[in-house]
């Protein structure tokens, strides 16, 4: 098993919306997620500066990335969430995170 974490960054002005759609994840994507083998997904956000982190499990983050690339899902929900972010270095979230170096874990 992989446990994967990465960083991003909402825009201030974006915050409270962004906490919103994560209330209310579609269902569909929920779904995509799970069936491309994402566990234990959280999301953690700072709101004193917008630094995001997300954390998972997974067999093969790769295949999971790879899974949910290919899900019409998917590109509709990159898409519609994209203005909040800052500093991408790619065109989507998905594909324009900071992955975390694992450094240490208690078992």
């Amino acid at each position: 098993m992989e446990r994967v974490c990465f960083r991003l960054k909402v825009k201030a002005s974006m915050l409270a919306e962004y906490k919103v759609r994560h209330e209310n994840v579609w269902p569909d994507m929920l779904a995509a997620l799970t069936s491309t083998g994402w566990r234990n997904y959280s999301i953690f956000l700072d709101e004193s500066d917008g630094t995001l982190i997300g954390y998972l499990e997974t067999d093969d983050f790769a295949a999971s990335r790879a899974g949910m690339a290919a899900t019409e899902v998917n590109a509709r929900w990159q898409t519609d969430m994209a203005p909040f972010f800052e500093s991408l270095d790619a065109p989507t979230a998905d594909t324009g995170f900071v992955l975390l170096n694992h450094v240490f874990y208690l078992a």
